[in-house]
């Protein structure tokens, strides 16, 4: 699992990631801006262990809560408010959610595979 950092000595730098969102960086400072997706309006949802039902629940997150997805993995089939998918989102060491209750804008993968 890997975190993007960026570090600049000029006065500004900036990257974009494919969703078009802009992260910058002044002279002299590293930042570590993660994007973060919305979880399903009207969503408690349930943070597991490894991706699928059967792992354990390690925390629950909040309505209205945003999440930040480092890799992406297959497990299992899960249906949800952005539809039936099989991609699981690492959003934490050892943290999982369905990809069918985060808003992430596509179908597919928006991340790296995790290893």
């Amino acid at each position: 699992m890997a975190v993007e950092r960026m570090e600049s000595t000029d006065s500004v730098a900036s990257t974009e990631n494919r969703n078009g969102e802009t992260a910058t960086a002044t002279a002299d400072t590293e930042v570590a801006r993660l994007v973060t997706y919305p979880i399903a309006p009207g969503s408690a949802l349930n943070v597991r262990s490894g991706p699928g039902t059967g792992y354990r629940i390690v925390r629950v997150l909040s309505e209205g809560s945003r999440v930040p997805i480092f890799c992406q993995t297959p497990g299992q089939s899960v249906s949800g408010p952005y539809g039936t998918t099989s991609i699981w989102d690492n959003i934490a060491n050892g943290e999982y959610v369905s990809d069918a209750y985060v808003k992430t804008g596509s179908d597919g993968y928006i991340a790296p595979r995790c290893s």
